[in-house]
């Protein structure tokens, strides 16, 4: 009984795909996936543990930092070795919501005393607090517009994630991020 044509058709290429390196495919794919995957890891632990990037918004921090836009190298590696100070823009965990993060100035450190505008821009009336230790102060540059340590108080050091050490973005502004003491 004659084959029909398409039968022929559909025999050249089952021998095609019969001819086709399958394991050596399979082989350089899960190789190439691999490599993926430890190169994805390898990008988690630094940007975790390491060197991070944050793109803060809001207006607590003008003038240093724009209300939307900044990119900013964040160091890992300074709050877990104590190496934060006042003057410091760090990135915390907000201790209101911890579903937050908030970037802050250091004011004061454990054992400092800080005082602080109990009503900016409505009063002269200032508070004098000794922060406690395990903990810092913190305060947005622009304190009419910040909520900060004046409302939820002292930090624990702990919820500090990130010291912000450099701008990357915009251009024009790239450079170190500001110190004040």
């Amino acid at each position: 009984e004659p084959s029909s044509p398409s039968a022929a058709a559909m025999s050249r290429f089952v021998r095609r795909l019969a001819g086709i390196p399958w394991r050596q495919i399979a082989g350089e794919a899960s190789s190439v996936g691999l490599l993926m995957a430890q190169g994805l890891c390898a990008v988690h632990v630094v940007s975790e543990h390491v060197l991070g990037v944050a793109f803060p918004r809001g207006p607590s921090m003008l003038p240093a930092l724009n209300m939307a836009g900044d990119v900013l190298l964040t160091d890992k590696v300074s709050p877990r070795r104590g190496w934060v100070g006042p003057g410091d823009v760090v990135l915390l965990l907000s201790p209101e919501d911890p579903r937050k993060i908030v970037a802050k100035r250091v004011l004061g450190m454990e054992g400092d005393e800080v005082t602080y505008p109990v009503d900016a821009g409505n009063s002269d009336a200032t508070k004098t607090v000794v922060v406690p230790q395990g903990h810092i102060w913190v305060q947005g540059d622009n304190i009419y517009s910040s909520n900060d340590s004046r409302q939820f108080g002292p930090v624990p050091y702990g919820l500090v994630k990130g010291k912000m050490s450099y701008r990357i973005w915009p251009p024009s502004r790239i450079g170190s991020i500001d110190s004040k003491e």
